[in-house]
């Protein structure tokens, strides 16, 4: 009983741990486009963030329940098979972090739960409907969902602002953004902390502390707001950066309807119980309401890479944690040794992260690795220009940073281009 309860103990650490890390990955998400847009500095941002995200994380448990309940068989899973589990997404979470990409926390709970389970019960303790309806289908359809709402809600906004004072209308945006901002992070606590609350019920359930079917306790739900929380405020200032300047560089009212359109997006996804990435919606808004603005350029460099990051992300997470699981398998000593490895591996990339830091003082710096200055129009781009009509006034779509010319854009397409 001793050996069973240090286990689970260790199991329920490290989900926290994960959870942990999810908020200060999935920080950008919620803040990325307000701290580089100016609505935000940088700290208030991610304090206010975290605040909504412990909020969010008591809102609903549909999804937690698709985890605990719904993705692989209760009755072939140890204690240890999650422990394992944990350890391929928490691995996956900082390395994608180290490097500022933007990829699916969700994802990599899921590819390491399912690569655990499998590596202890086989394929046949996977419910792949489950797997195929609620997690791989959202994949796909939430940023193509998310970047076409973003895309046609940057347009009205630039139609309904035509004429408007320029400094006017942009600070109303940003207060715009603000509560958008804030609806985009309890949407993620709505979603992202339950993957943990599940995790935890799951690894309750294998141990015998709770019943099966049983929904998450009070003490769980509030552990892994708390965690989630915490993680948010210290802020992943790396993957920030990339979402807020990487991607493409963003005025007040795109930063308002890409975050408004990922919100939604979110939000039905929980009530229906879909573990969705909000990673792959905020991504896709933003690229989004980036193609919605006349001459705004989308950086497809940056996006190729996450896009890789994105179809890395299952399997990946699923081979380390079937090979900890592998490992566990010798008892004891094998889990100690899972165990010191992770422990070992997140040092070593926290020491490499301080070669180059990044923090609040710099996170909107330009003519970085994460934030090119400059990036030619790609074919995309250049061809949602071509079928975009010319504003209609001097204060419609102007970067932020450029004063208005006198004349058209020079970056927009000539009328005989577009033939």
């Amino acid at each position: 009983m001793e050996s069973f309860s240090l286990i689970l103990a260790i199991v329920v650490v490290t989900a926290l741990a994960f959870d942990f890390t999810n908020g200060f990955h999935d920080t950008a998400n919620a803040m990325a486009t307000t701290i580089s847009t100016g609505a935000l500095k940088p700290k208030v941002a991610v304090a206010m963030s975290a605040v909504l995200n412990l909020v969010g994380a008591f809102l609903s448990v549909e999804v937690a329940n698709t985890i605990s309940k719904g993705l692989v068989d209760e009755a072939g899973i140890r204690p240890e098979v999650i422990f394992a589990a944990l350890v391929g997404a928490i691995l996956w979470n900082l390395l994608t972090w180290l490097v500022g990409l933007p990829s699916s926390s969700s994802h990599a709970l899921m590819g390491g739960l399912i690569g655990a389970t499998v590596a202890s019960a086989g394929f046949g303790a996977v419910h792949g409907d489950v797997l195929v309806t609620k997690v791989l289908l959202p994949a796909i359809a939430a940023p193509l969902v998310a970047g076409i709402a973003a895309m046609v809600a940057t347009r009205l906004t630039y139609r309904m602002g035509r004429g408007a004072d320029t400094k006017a209308s942009e600070k109303g945006y940003r207060a715009g953004q603000i509560a958008s901002a804030g609806l985009v992070s309890l949407a993620h606590g709505t979603n992202d902390a339950q993957k943990t609350m599940g995790i935890i019920t799951l690894a309750l359930v294998a141990g015998g502390a709770v019943a099966p079917d049983s929904d998450p306790p009070m003490w769980v739900i509030l552990s892994a707001g708390l965690a989630i929380a915490l993680g948010t405020y210290l802020g992943g200032w790396r993957i920030i950066r990339t979402m807020g300047k990487g991607l493409t560089d963003l005025q007040p009212q795109q930063g308002f309807a890409a975050q408004t359109s990922a919100a939604t997006v979110i939000l039905a996804s929980s009530h229906l119980g879909f573990s969705l990435s909000t990673t792959h919606s905020v991504s896709g808004s933003v690229m989004g309401a980036g193609l919605g603005r006349k001459g705004g350029v989308v950086r497809w460099s940056t996006a190729t890479r996450m896009f890789v990051a994105w179809g890395l992300t299952l399997p990946a997470a699923a081979l380390v944690a079937a090979i900890a699981e592998w490992v566990c398998g010798f008892g004891g000593w094998g889990t100690a040794v899972v165990a010191v490895f992770l422990v070992a591996s997140s040092a070593a990339i926290w020491k490499i992260s301080r070669r180059e830091a990044v923090d609040h003082t710099n996170v909107n710096d330009h003519d970085t690795p994460e934030a090119p200055a400059e990036e030619p129009a790609g074919v995309v781009t250049q061809a949602i220009a071509a079928v975009t009509p010319p504003p209609a006034g001097p204060s419609e779509e102007l970067p932020a940073t450029i004063p208005a010319p006198a004349t058209a854009d020079p970056q927009a397409p000539s009328a005989a281009s577009t033939v």
